[in-house]
């Protein structure tokens, strides 16, 4: 009953269209389907691009994954109608990204750029860490000599945890740069 399966291409990977908020279904429903039914040689990765953000404000941070493409999941795969029918008919799948229902194969440069590995090198665009402050937010200072004072956010560093606040001290503006834990938004 079962067809044979020609292997001739390599291992590409593919962009699975989902529903909204089914990305960690999909992905947990192909990883059983490809253990039960020995699929690994076929179907060898399964992703979802995900960066890090810091969310809330000053002792409340705390560090949260966010889908980089929701309603997308990534899948190295072999391409056949076999597999093309295992992905397709997950629930929750709506379809492969491509022209019509012909998929279309990302290049390891696109995969890269989503920041998952190919072929064991790091992907060259780590995700970035984000903050919940905006240039020209409005924040309280939390501690220091400052603290009470309000300021305006003029410059955000993600990556060191910083933000940049000009405080009007004396008739004159002042920036100061602090950590992120030190200000509060309004």
């Amino acid at each position: 009953m079962a067809s044979t399966i020609e292997t001739t291409s390599e291992p590409l990977w593919y962009v699975a269209h989902t529903y909204s908020g089914y990305e960690n279904k999909v992905k947990e429903s192909l990883e059983k389907i490809i253990e039960n039914r020995k699929l690994e040689h076929l179907i060898l990765d399964v992703q979802i691009p995900v960066e890090t953000v810091v969310e809330g404000e000053g002792d409340k941070q705390k560090e949260v994954e966010s889908k980089l493409f929701p309603s997308y999941v990534m899948v190295k795969m072999i391409m056949s109608d076999e597999t093309w029918h295992v992905v397709r008919n997950i629930t929750g799948v709506t379809g492969f990204v491509g022209p019509g229902s012909k998929p279309t194969p990302l290049t390891d440069d696109e995969v890269r750029a989503m920041g998952v590995e190919v072929d064991g090198t790091q992907s060259a665009a780590a995700p970035e860490r984000k903050l919940s402050f905006a240039v020209g937010d409005i924040v309280t200072l939390n501690a220091g000599f400052l603290q009470g004072n309000t300021g305006t956010v003029t410059e955000i560093s993600p990556d060191q945890q910083k933000v940049t606040v000009t405080v009007s001290m004396f008739g004159r503006d002042t920036s100061v740069e602090l950590d992120v834990a030190n200000v509060k938004k309004q």
